[in-house]
């Protein structure tokens, strides 16, 4: 794989990453509209079928749906772990937990990823990478934290979910690029959200329960599924297959943290202080040592 094609790779995740860093703008509006957690996630990977669906139909035509039965299970489990369970997992981490413990829960994820591509892929982990992968977790907890973690009265339970949080959301840079070699980004994207919405339907089960759509949670449900979820996904997909080294991924999208901070500040008047900014600092310098070079000229691998 040549340098420009890594580099294109690198960009596109980053990329998705950054769109990525707006979801919790899509949440705080989904949630004055009257949504909970769960139903925000349905409403996400629902609606994302559906445009998907829509998209590619366009695009390629009903025959792309044709798949073989090894990349239809790909797709499957990338559905049901990395944004069925994930969501099941990480939103009863954020209600035994809270948001901020959560947030530093899930962002282990690159240490997962890395470990998974070591056994997977037998991808090396060498001292830079290790390095960057270490600063780029210490940054995002500081980033999202602060330096203010309180462990009081820290529920076990909702420590175990978020860390299975972390997991799904390690194994998207994992099975996407299995299911990837294989077949169409769009037509990916696609099957994830019929088998996420299907699974979370089964586990919900929003017929059973007391309900109400209302016009503005429809628009921002849609919109939700549109831009954080089915075009950052697309790009993030494209540029998981043109990445050969996984454990690089969650690294590059972790600009998602840097974007919320910013836009947490800046629309929604969050407080920031200075270890925030010192930690963003470090997942700016995590991403530039991931994509650096050894001193035997070799991209660091």
């Amino acid at each position: 794989m040549n340098k420009i094609k890594k580099n294109a790779g690198g960009i596109q995740v980053f990329t998705a990453g950054a769109i990525w860093g707006t979801i919790g703008l899509f949440i705080t509006q989904l949630n004055r509209c009257g949504s909970n957690s769960m139903m925000t996630s349905l409403l996400r990977v629902l609606f994302a079928f559906i445009i998907m669906a829509v998209i590619t139909s366009v695009k390629s035509g009903l025959k792309s749906f044709k798949i073989n039965g090894r990349t239809l299970i790909s797709c499957a489990l990338l559905g049901i772990i990395c944004h069925g369970i994930y969501n099941v997992f990480y939103s009863i981490a954020v209600v035994s937990t809270g948001v901020t413990i959560s947030a530093v829960l899930l962002n282990i994820a690159p240490v997962f990823t890395a470990l998974t591509s070591r056994i997977i892929f037998s991808e090396k982990l060498t001292p830079v990478k290790i390095l960057a992968i270490a600063v780029n977790v210490i940054g995002c907890i500081l980033a999202v934290t602060g330096g203010d973690i309180s462990l009081s009265g820290l529920s076990v339970t909702g420590v175990l979910f978020g860390i299975g949080a972390g997991f799904c959301y390690a194994l998207t840079a994992i099975i996407g690029r299995i299911a990837g070699s294989k077949a169409d980004a769009f037509v990916i994207s696609t099957y994830s959200y019929l088998f996420a919405a299907l699974f979370l339907m089964l586990f919900i089960k929003p017929m059973n329960t007391e309900f109400s759509f209302n016009h503005g949670m429809i628009i921002w449900g849609f919109l939700f599924a549109l831009i954080p979820t089915s075009i950052a996904y697309i790009i993030y997909y494209k540029g998981v297959q043109k990445i050969s080294e996984s454990s690089k991924v969650p690294v590059y999208a972790s600009v998602e943290t840097i974007v919320a901070a910013v836009l947490g500040v800046l629309i929604m008047h969050e407080n920031i202080g200075a270890v925030n900014i010192f930690g963003i600092a470090l997942v700016i310098f995590s991403i530039v040592l991931m994509n650096s070079r050894s001193k035997s000229g070799q991209t660091a691998s």
